[in-house]
């Protein structure tokens, strides 16, 4: 019986520690994200110009336009990101409405299909269906991230 009794301590003692190691690599991996990019919105643009170029062989001038459509992306998605950031160092996270939900998520799709008839304006044909192909490839990939992450995170 006592060693029964010290058995269980030490299963319960091991699964303690090992939630609370789970817990700290969250909250580390959160601190990552916030300073993930190291890079300003104009080098972020570029860089992913130069991706795009080596993916759809871009000519000089469509390779001009999608830079600019990238750093007006980019800096607006620096500055949500910095909103985000004093949001919650400020504790002013509040619970989103349902009709505020549903605003965001139209003004991300209205902001989507802009992005996705500039890029149709700007592509040929061939290299619109392969841009296309790439981001439905991201989208599903980002799909699993989150599918994961809210597993893992359920089990906490």
């Amino acid at each position: 019986m006592k060693n029964l009794f010290i058995i269980a301590l030490a299963l319960i003692t091991i699964q303690v520690t090992a939630q609370e190691k789970q817990k700290e690599e969250y909250k580390a991996g959160k601190e990552r994200m916030y300073k993930r990019s190291p890079m300003n919105p104009e080098e972020a643009a570029i860089m992913q110009t130069k991706k795009m170029t080596l993916a759809l062989d871009l000519t000089e001038e469509q390779q001009e336009k999608i830079q600019k459509i990238n750093l007006e992306n980019a800096k607006q998605r620096k500055a949500k990101i910095e909103a985000h950031k004093s949001m919650k160092e400020n504790a002013g996270f509040e619970k989103l409405t349902d009709e505020q939900k549903l605003e965001l998520k139209n003004a991300r799709l209205d902001k989507q299909i802009a992005h996705k008839k500039q890029m149709k304006e700007i592509l040929t044909e061939e290299q619109y269906k392969k841009w296309s192909e790439n981001m439905e490839k991201r989208h599903e990939k980002g799909k699993e991230k989150m599918k994961a992450y809210k597993h893992k995170k359920n089990k906490e």
